[in-house]
């Protein structure tokens, strides 16, 4: 048997329930904060995200970021803002700001090598961005093959897996930079 809802109303009243008024419209609803960036810590200090917004900044702030790293190409998108306004949004945030952009496919060297350049030049908490954390991850890996003193290549891969990403195709590259860096200095 089914009920209508004029049925409950109806079997509502003869059992002496109160039916409530018909509530006023409700206002409009305040715009929600920004939600919390989904990112991954890929090493002590350094996390990795997909797109980051505007609004995204002041909370990275307030969690102790103290810079961000770009690394998606500018137009990839139709819905990312651009590099020059995340810079702006990053310094009204009193945040530091690298653009070094990306493409999808083959990660190359110059922008491994800028990448490194960055983080080692960049004190404090780092946010690396692209569009999905991908590329963030995998120029990530491929920058600290390259660091003096790095990581062995299963460890940053672990280090990529763990940030949810996946880089197994880096094992050649990966140890290849790692024959190739300089010893660390003392």
């Amino acid at each position: 048997m089914k009920f209508s809802f004029i049925t409950f109303l109806f079997a509502g009243s003869l059992l002496g329930a109160s039916v409530p008024a018909a509530a006023a419209p409700a206002a409009p609803a305040a715009p929600a904060a920004a939600e919390s960036v989904r990112s991954a810590e890929i090493a002590p200090g350094i996390a990795v995200a997909g797109q980051l917004r505007e609004a995204d900044l002041a909370g990275l702030k307030a969690q102790g970021y103290t810079a961000i790293i770009a690394l998606r190409p500018d137009g990839e998108g139709p819905d990312q803002p651009s590099s020059g306004t995340m810079a702006a949004a990053a310094a009204a945030q009193g945040l530091g700001f690298r653009y070094i952009p990306v493409r999808p496919g083959a990660i190359p060297d110059e922008a491994v090598e800028r990448l490194g350049a960055a983080l080692a030049a960049s004190p404090g908490k780092l946010m690396i961005y692209c569009r999905s954390g991908s590329r963030a991850a995998r120029t990530w890996g491929l920058a600290e093959a390259s660091r003096p003193g790095g990581r062995d290549a299963s460890a940053i891969l672990a280090a990529i897996r763990a940030a949810g990403q996946s880089g197994e195709d880096l094992h050649d590259a990966l140890a290849q930079r790692i024959a190739s860096r300089p010893a660390p200095s003392r």
